[in-house]
């Protein structure tokens, strides 16, 4: 496997992929996107962090990348739709860094608080303004913490170090595990009414862009602070300097912009109660060790084993339950491509049902084994695990994925089921033993089928005879049967079975089976 890294990454990073067996890693610093476009194609992986911006030419240069790995947390500068498209995983490092960007934000705080860069700039210039620069204490302010996730439960338990009120908002926390963590819960609205100091610590989404913005401040008391270590765009740039100009906000402090750098005449960088840095966040010997560790071994994981942690755009899958879901994932993938070349065309809803033992576990990679393994049985395309969704989405596919209440029969099951044109159509396969898939049911026809390789599957009526028609045929024509299970709805009724062949049955001799009176629908599938 090769590697290519093309920003400045900490040696012990380098060491983990040149100490893995096979792969080799090319360090290739400062090249311009139209280089890069040159030697991209070679690689299997690509490590950047902050200064390559991997564009959608680029990715569709590079037509053997499987992974892109970003040692850090923010992954603005890659197109991860277009890589997503690509069936390339798009990976991030967001533990690396948590320590280091809290620190960062209670540093800022305090700075901007006693107004120490103003003070140092001054006293270097030879001043000695002790009355200009009065400040306030932290000490029984209150903080509004807006994101509790790894970096903003930090700085909410070192705020408190601090003897600080801490007040928490989070729409994916519970109330009560906010309160467990020693922070006050409350509303947006209450923390812009309530708080000294307000520090953001969530993505930037299209729900988060602006969060802070001309309404936001009207809510605040005078005089509060704002601190944003995150992303550029969560505080609106504009709003924020007309209400430090206002008197509103008594000070800010960035260490983030939406154009990084900003620009010379930016509203903010030359205002006085603003504090700000080149977005040092993650900028410690500690962290970036940590991120260039992490990356590497994250994508060796991936590229060896199929170990994916800290994906952006798949589920993420740790090695000790991709121990114990790769049968079902297996299984999964089987039952969506039977279901697309039995039915023969693609539906407009897929419903996944997990019966079971499995439902005690994060269920959406298996999910994504199915549409996989549905996509792939009828596409020329490449469909993978990353891309399977977007595929779906745009053929206007409707996944729905539901957990069982009965066991059913087995400890564990799948169902997959789907209308179209046809008929409805029911599959559902079971793990036999720890790690053998199963095909254990075709609508209402129950039997023991091994999904592997060329199956012939016929429905017929239950009478004498066909299992002998059925063999001459396919021996007139040439086919071996390695294998048959075989079952029925009730005796006498109708009646599937599932015959393994070492080749595939041509046109001919399917066209002969269905000439058989007794025989209802022969279909080929490969599994």
């Amino acid at each position: 496997m090769k590697i290519l890294v093309t920003d400045s990454l900490a040696p012990e990073g380098l060491a983990v992929f040149q100490n893995a067996a096979g792969f080799q890693v090319d360090v290739k610093i400062g090249l311009k996107p139209d280089e890069l476009k040159k030697i991209c194609a070679d690689y299997d992986g690509w490590v950047i962090r902050s200064g390559t911006k991997i564009t959608a030419e680029l990715i569709d240069a590079a037509k053997n990348l499987k992974v892109i790995g970003r040692a850090g947390v923010g992954y603005e500068n890659i197109d991860a739709d277009a890589a997503t498209k690509r069936g390339i995983v798009v990976m991030n490092t967001p533990g690396g860094n948590n320590v280091t960007t809290g620190e960062h934000t209670i540093a800022l705080m305090m700075a901007m608080a006693r107004h120490i860069p103003q003070a140092v700039a001054s006293l270097k210039s030879g001043k000695w303004e002790r009355n200009k620069f009065v400040g306030v204490e932290l000490c029984n302010k209150t903080i509004g913490v807006i994101g509790l996730g790894n970096v903003g439960r930090i700085v909410a338990e070192r705020a408190s170090g601090l003897k600080m009120k801490v007040l928490g908002f989070d729409p994916f926390i519970a109330p009560d595990n906010i309160a467990r963590m020693g922070v006050e819960p409350g509303s947006l609205d209450e923390i812009f009414a309530k708080a000294d100091f307000i520090t953001v610590h969530v993505p930037l989404t299209p729900e988060t862009q602006g969060l802070i913005n001309k309404a936001a401040f009207a809510k605040m008391k005078s005089g509060v602070r704002i601190i944003n270590c995150a992303r550029g765009g969560i505080v609106d740039e504009q709003d924020l300097a007309d209400a430090i100009k206002e008197g509103k906000v008594a000070g800010a402090a960035l260490d983030v912009y939406v154009d990084e750098p900003p620009a010379a005449d930016h509203p903010l960088v030359k205002l006085d109660q603003v504090i700000t840095t080149p977005h040092l966040g993650a900028s410690t010997d500690e962290a970036q060790l940590n991120v260039a560790i992490a990356v590497a071994e994250q994508m060796i994981d991936f590229l060896a084993q199929g170990v994916v942690r800290y994906a952006v755009n798949v589920p993420s899958v740790s090695p000790e339950l991709l121990q114990v879901l790769r049968p079902y994932l297996t299984l999964a993938e089987k039952l969506g491509s039977l279901h697309a070349q039995m039915a023969g065309a693609l539906p407009k809803e897929v419903q996944v049902e997990y019966r079971g033992d499995v439902t005690q576990y994060n269920v959406a990679p298996l999910t994504l084994a199915v549409l996989k393994g549905l996509l792939s049985a009828v596409m020329e395309s490449a469909v993978n695990y990353v891309n399977a969704p977007l595929v779906a989405k745009e053929r206007g596919i409707k996944i729905v994925e539901s957990k069982g209440e009965g066991v059913g029969d087995f400890a564990s099951s799948i169902v997959v089921r789907a209308k179209n044109g046809k008929e409805n159509l029911e599959v559902e396969g079971a793990i036999f033993g720890a790690k053998h898939p199963r095909i254990v049911r075709v609508n209402d026809f129950y039997l023991e089928a091994v999904p592997e390789g060329y199956i012939l599957v016929l429905q017929n009526r239950d009478v004498p005879g066909v299992v002998g028609a059925v063999g001459t045929i396919l021996g007139n024509n040439g086919i071996n049967i390695a294998g048959m299970e075989l079952g029925r709805s009730e005796k006498g009724g109708n009646a599937i079975s599932f015959t393994h062949v070492d080749e595939v049955v041509p046109r001919k001799a399917i066209d002969e089976l269905l000439a058989l009176p007794q025989i209802v629908s022969a279909e080929l599938v490969k599994l």
